[in-house]
């Protein structure tokens, strides 16, 4: 979300009278307690508008006081700066978002608060499509044989991922007492702390049983965590990262490994057997169809052939006239 930025912003940034950091550090208090978002999202955030108010603040007295001729100046200097489209719009959203929750929680400095950034748009951008591993490649990078038991976690950790299209952040949290083995289920706490049931395959419920008989060497008696690391805590998203580039480099996958690069794979195999955009939104957690309908551009070949092979009006005749 976030550029590197040069090491002084941070010095600037502290220097921010209480007009401009006051609102922010609300803002953070609310995605933190309220959205339950995740700390690297909180800190994008609150470093995206730090950047913004120093800018702001050069122009006026304080949030309240913004318009939308500044935030256009601030776009523009953006541009000018050759930052992507992308990035440029995601600063633009992050701005955005602040001067909703202010006008909703009725946060004021100077009376009734505007939204100057709700009608400026972001320059347009390329939507990459997500990246997924085709069902051969899931087949070979989940191909491990190797009985020490980090190896047993990690295949156990890329098997769920797989089988239940988790993100990275539902599978460190997840809990001991979120999995019922004898349903082939877990609870998963997704966004906003929205908990889902999702099933859990065969094969992944089998390399699951076979890390919980070897977690206890690794875990402290009162853990809660189903996966841990060498040091006897729950592990991190960080160090979930790593092993998973390490695994894709070992099974010799030729495109980079990553957690939600799984995910990616999972909605895309669910969707190409079963064509129900419905239910992969349900398994994924969106929580709205446009969120998952990028994945219907993964195999419009596929689903074209699909579509000529059965629909009654699509077919081609044998014998044209």
């Amino acid at each position: 979300m976030s550029e590197q930025q040069p090491p002084d912003v941070e010095q600037l940034c502290n220097q921010l009278s209480d007009k401009w950091r006051t609102p922010i550090l609300l803002f953070s208090d609310y995605l933190r307690f309220e959205r339950q978002y995740s700390p690297h999202t909180i800190s994008q955030y609150t470093s995206q508008l730090n950047f913004a108010a120093l800018y702001f603040s050069k122009l006026c007295n304080d949030w309240s006081s913004v318009q939308g001729e500044h935030i256009r100046r601030y776009s523009m200097q953006l541009r000018s700066k050759q930052l992507s489209g992308r990035t440029i719009s995601l600063k633009l959203s992050c701005i955005r978002s602040l001067y909703k929750f202010l006008k909703t929680k009725n946060v004021s400095q100077q009376g009734h608060y505007h939204n100057p950034a709700e009608a400026i748009k972001g320059p347009k951008f390329a939507k990459p499509l997500p990246k997924n591993l085709d069902v051969d490649q899931m087949a070979r990078l989940l191909d491990i044989h190797d009985d020490d038991p980090l190896a047993v976690r990690d295949q156990a950790m890329m098997e769920l991922m797989y089988s239940s299209g988790l993100r990275i952040s539902e599978l460190v949290g997840a809990n001991l007492q979120d999995i019922n083995r004898s349903s082939a289920e877990i609870l998963v706490r997704g966004k906003g702390n929205k908990e889902r049931l999702l099933p859990v395959g065969g094969k992944a419920l089998e390399s699951l049983n076979k890390w919980l008989k070897l977690r206890p060497q690794f875990a402290h008696p009162d853990e809660l965590a189903v996966f841990v690391s060498s040091k006897k805590c729950r592990i991190s998203a960080r160090h979930v990262r790593l092993r998973m580039q390490e695994w894709g480099i070992k099974q010799g996958i030729s495109s980079q490994v990553h957690p939600h690069k799984l995910r990616h794979s999972f909605a895309s195999h669910i969707l190409e057997s079963s064509g129900d955009l419905r239910a992969v939104q349900e398994l994924l957690g969106h929580s709205s169809l446009s969120a998952t309908q990028v994945y219907t551009h993964l195999d419009f070949q596929h689903l074209a052939k699909v579509y000529d092979n059965t629909h009654p009006r699509a077919k081609k005749r044998s014998n044209p006239d």
